[in-house]
């Protein structure tokens, strides 16, 4: 066990008395100390994955999912891939944020317009403690992928909201505060198929049914692991240094499409102002659990679980379209790790 000062790392001990983290405790964070020697910012769960092939009778896997601190455990909304292939949610509990039990019924919404309650499809989901509610937000299908929205207090009753844009597009992220008053969410417009391009944008509304209020945060490209597009993973988290964001870069290889991750700061005030941004991923497809599935090669990070006294994050990733792994980062050296990566054109 590494040495620490009030629960942070002796080797982040300055930084955590300069850099804030604006969150609560949680002090049953899902963690396992960094292997000896080992020199990369995040590393595995030596356990993974948490969730493997089969999790449930009907499902064939479950990955891509969200995770959130719940009435002293841990509660989520995961994407449920039936044995007909089709995507589904699902809610799921755990006392320990490792050890999962998922509900054998799909989640069903309420209160929704009849036109955009019909399912079609729905998957990716992200979960935001904003206020009072949980807010879920997944692509979901209505004439093409789009971003749905729905809010929840415990996990067994969901009232589904107007869909937030037009098709087409994914990776919705709600901001766990308003923004200068208004509920702000970040999102990816796409196309109908396997997206080839995609960029990261912000949007804004008074309301949670109207948007608007349009700013590009930032774009593909720089270097090759992120140059065909780019996507919000989860929440991002609010800290002094600004708002931090986890998301997936894709590159575009001669063996098809590799998905790995990397991290932002982005202003507090103006989130379409990235202030440092990862030149290198900082976890690419490895494992065989990520490299061997249905997808090979992906690294798709979905929910992110910030202690916020000692800067432990236990990051939830979708892994080869396959299953559910979980790696862990500290926050305080991720900050000033960014600080130092040249600048993304």
């Amino acid at each position: 066990m590494s040495a620490t000062i009030s629960g942070c790392p002796a080797t982040t001990t300055k930084s955590c008395s300069r850099i804030k983290i604006v969150g609560e405790a949680i002090p049953n964070i899902p963690w396992e100390d960094k292997p000896a020697g080992y020199s990369e910012l995040v590393w595995r769960f030596s356990g993974n994955p948490v969730i493997d092939r089969h999790p449930i009778p009907k499902a064939f896997s479950i990955y891509n999912s969200a995770v959130v601190p719940f009435e002293g455990g841990f509660a989520g909304v995961f994407r449920t891939e039936y044995k007909t292939r089709m995507p589904h949610l699902h809610a799921g509990f755990s006392k320990d944020g490792i050890n999962w039990q998922i509900e054998h019924d799909e989640i069903k919404m309420t209160g929704a317009d009849p036109e955009i309650a019909r399912y079609e499809f729905a998957y990716d989901p992200r979960v935001t403690k904003l206020e009072d509610w949980y807010y879920v937000q997944w692509c979901n299908g209505y004439h093409g992928p789009t971003i749905g929205l729905a809010r929840t207090r415990d996990f067994k009753h969901f009232e589904q909201l107007e869909n937030a844009f037009l098709p087409y597009n994914r990776n919705g992220a709600l901001f766990p505060r308003k923004i200068n008053g208004r509920y702000a969410m970040l999102s990816r417009p796409s196309d109908t198929g396997h997206t080839k391009f995609g960029d990261i944008f912000y949007s804004e509304s008074p309301d949670l049914v109207y948007w608007g209020r349009h700013r590009h945060v930032m774009g593909r490209g720089g270097n090759w692991w992120q140059d065909t597009k780019i996507g919000a993973g989860p929440s991002p988290i609010e800290t002094s240094e600004g708002w931090l964001l986890f998301y997936h870069g894709v590159l575009n290889s001669c063996n098809g499409f590799v998905y790995s991750t990397g991290a932002a700061l982005l202003d507090l005030e103006q989130p379409w102002k990235v202030l440092y941004r990862s030149a290198e991923h900082i976890l690419a497809p490895e494992a065989l659990y990520e490299t061997t599935g249905t997808v090979p090669n992906v690294v798709f990070p979905t929910a992110a679980l910030c202690d916020a006294p000692t800067g432990r994050i236990a990051l939830y990733c979708g892994a080869a379209d396959t299953f559910t792994t979980l790696a862990f980062v500290n926050a305080f050296e991720l900050i000033d790790w960014l600080k130092t990566q040249p600048k993304v054109c």
